[in-house]
């Protein structure tokens, strides 16, 4: 049983937070689970989505990557097998499964191998973002600056 928080409280109190509260709020609405999906940290940067999308076949999904949402899309072809079925466990079903990437994480490619679809993901941070060192440079540049001009009297 899941109980709502609500961020009420904190949406007033607070500015520029809203896209976060909405994460955190869209986060908290049911899910059925389906498919079920695993996610691995790969390396420093790299992360992988791995969905268990068993009785689909890879021109049956699609993955589209818009802003810093991830939606994997299943839709059934019709099925030209009206077999008798004693027991259908495998779904056949459509699905939709959204997930939330944060700033500079970029999709990579998808590959879909034994009904499982892997979808590589990579965190890309701007060069303008990363850290620099500036050098720190001495001798007689710095010194001019700091001696006093010629021909004046030291206070």
């Amino acid at each position: 049983m899941r109980t709502a928080f609500d961020f009420a409280p904190y949406r007033r109190s607070t500015v520029g937070f809203d896209r976060l509260f909405n994460m955190l709020e869209a986060g908290q609405r049911e899910d059925d689970g389906f498919p079920p999906f695993d996610i691995v940290k790969d390396g420093e940067d790299s992360y992988r989505i791995t969905l268990a999308v068993a009785g689909f076949r890879p021109d049956e999904i699609e993955v589209v990557v818009q802003q810093n949402q991830l939606t994997v899309t299943g839709k059934r072809a019709e099925d030209s097998d009206k077999g008798d079925y004693l027991h259908r466990g495998i779904a056949t079903r459509s699905f939709e499964r959204r997930f939330q990437l944060a700033d500079f994480i970029e999709a990579g490619e998808a590959q879909f191998e034994h009904g499982l679809l892997s979808i590589q993901l990579k965190r890309v941070v701007p060069e303008a973002m990363k850290p620099r060192k500036i050098e720190i440079s001495g001798g007689r540049a710095a010194n001019d600056r700091l001696e006093a001009p010629r021909g004046a009297k030291a206070a």
